[in-house]
């Protein structure tokens, strides 16, 4: 379930980054980001939800994977929501979300109404049987000319998965902004329209897909942004 980039020799000044994808997505979507040795960074991977699981309890159930006291938490959309709730039953030194956002009222309009008609719990979740669906629903519009090659980076496809992280993204009910929290979001992104977001938030090139599009902003940004924020 947790895998680490590198497993060496641990050293007393290294900060730990947990690294959390977005929705059905593994922990590819971070093959690109690559930061100095005194960050490392440990992959999170999605495990299955239980039957009527609240997303505070999924959230307790995923913080025992992180083995270090004081980590960064680092989360990309749906990983960011998810992260934000792991804070929430751990000490952590700093929480970094991409292409995400910092309260429900961050949502865009059509899953707000959705929250108040259920109308999400009515879709078949079968079309996950399309890779094509599945990848432009994790990545936004803005990979549609490059569509196969993203459906690489989509490792959950089970129904059960997908309709409990649809509901719990909906449903999400937040409505304050955490302290120490460092928000990343591509400019043209499709899935949560910078429009709709709250400040702070550090805008970006880039869509939905900007850890993979633009790694190499966060490869040069990031770790200052945490250096100059301990």
């Amino acid at each position: 379930m947790l895998k680490s980039i590198p497993k060496s020799v641990l050293k007393t000044n290294q900060s730990h980054i947990y690294c959390m994808p977005g929705m059905a997505a593994s922990p590819k979507i971070f093959e690109f980001i690559s930061f100095p040795d005194c960050f490392v960074l440990h992959h999170l991977s999605w495990i299955q939800p239980n039957d009527n699981e609240s997303l505070e309890a999924y959230a307790l159930r995923m913080s025992k994977y992180i083995e270090h006291s004081n980590p960064i938490l680092l989360g990309v959309s749906f990983g960011g929501v998810l992260i934000q709730e792991i804070a929430k039953h751990i000490i952590v030194k700093k929480v970094v979300i991409v292409s995400s956002i910092k309260s429900y009222r961050e949502l865009p309009l059509h899953m707000k109404m959705a929250k108040k008609t259920n109308a999400h719990k009515l879709l078949p979740t079968k079309w996950i049987n399309s890779l094509d669906a599945l990848a432009l629903f994790a990545f936004g519009k803005g990979i549609q000319n490059r569509i196969k090659l993203y459906q690489k980076y989509l490792s959950e496809r089970n129904p059960n998965y997908l309709s409990w992280a649809i509901n719990a993204l909906i449903q999400w009910d937040q409505n304050f902004i955490l302290e120490k929290i460092i928000h990343v979001h591509g400019k043209n992104d499709t899935v949560f329209p910078i429009r709709n977001l709250d400040k702070p938030f550090i805008k970006i090139d880039g869509g939905h897909a900007a850890i993979i599009t633009n790694a190499k902003w966060f490869n040069r940004e990031l770790p200052k942004l945490l250096n100059e924020t301990k």
